[in-house]
């Protein structure tokens, strides 16, 4: 994409620059997003899982390679590495244990990363410079429900027991674990 057609350069960047951290929030999101699919595809045997995690990674790379373009690369977390470690664990350890937790993680992620795009949506103007921005992430959070619905959908397609049925302790603890580290790295990553 050329640095004309790019969308953050459409708009002034006196009006852009208070959005600078909560963008920075959604790149890392995105960067986390990318390693946490990578991380299943590197751990999982099961085709279907794989089939998932390959539809989703592609998703959320353009999610990452939208918002590469309204973000300044001096504005992005220098906490990446981090996050991409972070993402990639997020990811490779419930595949490791099975499809069901897989699901729930990314059921537990994605219904934290739909709120978080939903509260920004709502800060941001329908209309005006600022409103191809809420355009943007107004599609990402439809993709990112859909991911948390296509989870769920897949644990009861391969016959597991459903997300809405009470999970196991230990995946009950660990997705409440995604969650806060999920909203406690948003909080980092305004800053850093």
């Amino acid at each position: 994409m050329s640095a004309a057609a790019r969308p953050g350069t459409l708009v002034a960047p006196d009006l852009l620059a208070p959005w600078h951290a909560a963008l920075r929030t959604d790149q890392a999101g995105e960067t986390g997003a990318v390693w946490i699919y990578r991380g299943m595809q590197a751990v999982t045997r099961d085709p279907a899982l794989r089939a998932f995690a390959q539809r989703h990674l592609a998703t959320e790379q353009a999610h990452l390679d939208t918002l590469n373009s309204w973000l300044p690369a001096a504005e992005r977390s220098r906490l990446l590495p981090v996050w991409r470690v972070a993402g990639w664990l997020t990811g490779a350890l419930p595949a490791a244990a099975g499809p069901r937790a897989a699901y729930a993680t990314v059921a537990a992620v994605e219904t934290f990363v739909e709120q978080h795009y939903r509260h920004q949506i709502e800060a941001l103007p329908a209309t005006g410079p600022l409103g191809a921005l809420r355009t943007t992430l107004e599609a990402c959070r439809q993709d990112e429900a859909h991911h948390r619905d296509e989870a769920a959908a897949q644990a009861t397609r391969a016959r597991l027991a459903p997300l809405a049925v009470p999970l196991p302790p230990l995946l009950r603890a660990w997705c409440a674990l995604v969650r806060h580290g999920s909203a406690w790295a948003v909080r980092l990553t305004r800053h850093v």
